[in-house]
């Protein structure tokens, strides 16, 4: 079976594959049509740069530089494991013909080391500490794309979007922090053709891997959370504590999510109100305090009572993506974005929690108006049916543009699925669809509100 992830296969002449994927390109970029010999995940790639309106000779966005860089770099988890990265990579950043990179979860260059000659024919791309280098402001290239898909990567040469990288090969690995899977950024190795060999994916695959086990080995430098809660996307919740990870039953994971939202703790009473809601009846309390003692036994001295609370800090999923929202930083949102909060629950404190924060994130990626954010919202299964964010993506792309054909195509689907003007065989109208009297966009089947039946919600939480 072909790795997907390879640049070529064993025995492919690399003149050749540059020739055929710049044709691929080119057709790509006056036709919108994407040749099968591009590999998925290039196709893929590809199109997300076009509906970013990334450029074919833009330079990569300096976003951090000088006395910000460095303080910003010294307080990433990844300079903990520099040392280690110059260890198993240092021969080869050093040979006069390639960098060693590293980024931040947000593509963001935080070192670029290697022979001062590769530098220098770099910095002509701002290939550079401190560049943007996800694919919203480069376009496909293997650090952007291995964040974006969560997966090492190797892209080859003319597999670039953007034609000022076309003369480079790159290969990258994404790099998560082992205690609570957070994505830390990725790591890198970019240089010639020769690099499309196999030998580099895994090199980078296992660098990123003997990273990460450095960091869950170590002992944090300062007090912090070694707890952490993923409920986002999952019917039962994942509880990571120093390391050893639980899977808890669904009843458990909405009283964890609720304490985990009310650090002050909850009393009996509101937390029988949170889980089984104001018709609960007699019976309520005494299966909520038998759910607690059996919590107790597996969490251990975490679970606190009067009021009922977590007797240290837990860092959740639902947070990281709260606060990255808060912040106005849409795009770490929608990265920590993974699901719908417990999707499948009915528990009216974490149906709330989970349609503040839906209904929130939503709003910011049709507010942004940007084309990357709305597209990753319309690929999503909750967001899938959203006729608003379908008709706002078609909306920023220009009329000529590659990959315009498919959001077009989900306007008119979704149109004729809800009864409105412009379906598919009611003509080509592409108009805003009514506000329902009521305040509710598109009335009883507004989108984005995360659960349409239960069908969706298992998708969801997947």
């Amino acid at each position: 079976m072909v790795n997907p992830w390879l640049a070529m296969t064993s025995g492919t002449d690399p003149a050749e594959r540059t020739r055929d994927v710049r044709r691929a390109h080119e057709a790509f970029l006056t036709e919108g049509a994407v040749s099968p010999a591009v590999r998925p995940v290039v196709a893929e790639s590809w199109r997300r740069s076009a509906d970013a309106r990334v450029t074919q000779e833009c330079k990569a966005p300096i976003d951090l530089a000088d006395d910000a860089l460095e303080t910003y770099r010294a307080d990433h988890p990844l300079a903990r494991v520099m040392p280690l990265f110059r260890e198993l990579l240092g021969t080869i950043a050093y040979d006069g013909a390639h960098l060693l990179a590293v980024c931040d979860e947000q593509g963001r260059l935080l070192w670029v080391e290697g022979h001062a000659g590769v530098r220098n024919r770099a910095e002509g791309m701002n290939f550079v500490a401190g560049a943007r280098w996800d694919e919203r402001h480069a376009g496909t290239n293997a650090p952007g794309t291995a964040l974006t898909v969560d997966h090492a990567v190797q892209i080859f040469a003319t597999e670039h979007f953007n034609r000022s990288v076309q003369p480079w090969t790159c290969a990258a690995a994404p790099l998560h922090d082992p205690h609570t899977g957070r994505l830390l950024g990725a790591v890198d190795i970019t240089g010639g053709d020769h690099l499309a060999a196999p030998h580099s994916l895994a090199l980078v695959q296992a660098t990123a891997r003997a990273a990460e086990a450095q960091l869950g080995a170590e002992v944090p430098r300062t007090r912090g959370p070694r707890i952490s809660l993923t409920a986002l996307g999952r019917d039962e919740a994942l509880l990571v504590v120093d390391g050893r990870r639980l899977r808890l039953g669904r009843r458990h994971s909405e009283i964890m999510v609720l304490l985990a939202g009310h650090p002050e703790g909850l009393s009996g009473d509101r937390l029988t109100l949170e889980l089984y809601g104001p018709r609960a009846d007699d019976r309520s309390p005494v299966t909520l305090r038998a759910e607690l003692s059996r919590l107790r036994r597996l969490v251990g001295p975490l679970l606190g009572s009067r009021p009922y609370r977590l007797c240290a800090p837990v860092r959740t999923d639902l947070a990281d993506a709260a606060e990255a929202l808060t912040s106005g930083d849409a795009y770490t949102a929608l990265r920590a974005y993974t699901g719908p909060l417990l999707p499948l629950s009915e528990a009216p404190g974490v149906c709330r929690m989970r349609r503040v924060l839906e209904d929130g994130l939503r709003r910011a990626v049709l507010s942004h108006g940007d084309p990357e954010l709305l597209r990753r919202w319309a690929q999503t299964p909750w967001g899938e049916d959203d006729l608003e964010v379908a008709e706002a993506l078609l909306t920023t792309l220009p009329a000529n543009a590659p990959g315009r054909a498919a959001p077009a195509a989900r306007v008119r689907r979704l149109r004729e699925l809800y009864g409105l003007p412009g379906g598919a065989h009611q003509g080509g109208h592409e108009g805003k669809a009514p506000r329902h009297q009521g305040g509710h966009e598109h009335g009883a089947l507004r989108q984005g509100g995360g659960h349409r039946d239960a069908t969706s919600a298992q998708r969801g939480g997947a």
